[in-house]
């Protein structure tokens, strides 16, 4: 299909760090670090195998045929992440982050204790969990559970001034850049160098109210969403995009560390009914830019429908029942593969609604409403096999990611 030139808003970086020139040093969950398409570190299970999330239980199911592995209860609702290491998936339960091995496959005893566990970020071969309840980042190796022999893994801990929904990455250098805040309210983010037996705080900003997410482009240009538009931290520095609405929210973004460019979700009405939204934010972290672009009428989408994958594409899985494909470069959709039956929003987020997945280059996108999930390639749309279950599948992780 022809692009089609959406209406574009640009706020420029504010600040020295908008100087023509500057270099670019550093780069994430709709979750934990997106785009990456191998695991880091450590080996695949013999087939790549996905996990899918639904009431009560939990299924690994091989990831070329989608046929059912094994089947685990566990809690109503459960979140799932990627470990990162091409084996493992986290479990967020009531316990904490239960550790499932979809090799094996087993729902295993090994738990990193969490009151509230929140985002699970993954980049440059750590896995970093954040919970919300208390405020601790806990830091490992990606390929730790690979030579843990069923145990718990030697952690690294942060805790944060006060409990809030937050989020922490891990860069090439050690930095550990997270959120501040508190129950009531998030105001921005601490950048910290380690130092001996204590964190050294070499850069921080509180201007990125209700901050959420993280996303890592290329370079380690490091993105957080704000409730007023979003948060760089490149170069050692904090760096605020200003939303072109009042309320100009970006809550996830969906990035590729091959790409400069982030895409980040956005709404502008704080009352809006519904998680169905139909803009998206575009923030090139290399020329300072901040952009927000009105899709077409019938790309709708929610936080579990953005991914990137081939040619740094955003693929965004529609109410409309097609994977519209967005090029960031130019803020235009290039394509669009019919998928799934339309559907429409969720009343809660937690509710089943269609999701999408990616390894890289195929796809695996869940369509409630028949109990079914379809593996994708991104490259051509073809829908490569289907397959209907007795179970409607809500969440789905890629344990190669």
């Amino acid at each position: 299909m022809e692009g089609k030139q959406m209406k574009r808003h640009r706020r420029l970086m504010t600040g020295a760090a908008a100087l023509a020139g500057f270099s670019l040093l550093l780069t994430g969950c709709a979750n934990g670090s997106e785009g990456a398409a191998n695991a880091e570190g450590g080996t695949e299970a013999e087939e790549g195998r996905i996990a899918v999330s639904y009431d009560g239980g939990i299924a690994v199911l091989d990831g070329e045929t989608l046929e059912v592995i094994e089947q685990f209860d566990t809690e109503q609702f459960t979140r799932l992440n990627a470990f990162g290491d091409g084996q493992h998936v986290v479990v967020t339960t009531s316990k904490g982050f239960q550790v499932l091995d979809t090799a094996a496959p087993e729902l295993t005893d090994v738990v990193i204790e969490a009151t509230a566990g929140g985002h699970v970020v993954r980049h440059d071969g750590k896995t970093v969990l954040f919970d919300d309840g208390t405020g601790t980042t806990t830091m490992l190796d990606t390929k730790a559970l690979l030579e843990s022999d069923g145990e718990l893994p030697e952690v690294e801990t942060h805790t944060a001034d006060s409990p809030h929904h937050g989020v922490s990455i891990v860069l090439e250098d050690g930095t550990l850049v997270t959120t501040v805040g508190t129950e009531e309210s998030r105001t921005g983010a601490v950048a910290l160098h380690p130092h001996d037996d204590h964190w050294h705080e070499a850069a921080s900003s509180d201007e990125c109210p209700g901050i959420h997410g993280e996303g890592t482009a290329a370079e380690e240009a490091v993105i957080f969403g704000c409730e007023n538009g979003a948060l760089l931290f490149k170069d050692g520095e904090f760096t605020k995009f200003t939303a072109p609405d009042e309320y100009g929210r970006m809550g996830n973004a969906f990035v590729s560390e091959t790409s400069p460019i982030v895409v980040g979700d956005y709404t502008s009405d704080p009352d809006a009914e519904g998680y169905l939204l139909n803009a998206v934010t575009l923030i090139d972290t290399a020329a300072g830019t901040y952009d927000v672009v009105d899709l077409p009428d019938e790309v709708q989408y929610t936080f579990r429908d953005v991914v990137r994958g081939p040619d740094d594409n955003a693929y965004i899985l529609s109410s409309d029942g097609s994977i519209h494909v967005l090029d960031p470069a130019s803020g235009e959709i290039i394509d669009a593969f019919p998928v799934v039956e339309t559907w429409e929003g969720p009343s809660d987020w937690q509710d089943a609604h269609p999701a999408i997945v990616t390894d890289g280059e195929v796809a695996y996108v869940t369509e409630p409403g028949s109990n079914a999930i379809h593996v994708v390639d991104l490259a051509t749309g073809d829908v490569q096999t289907s397959a209907e279950f007795d179970f409607t599948p809500n969440e789905i992780a890629v344990a190669a990611v």
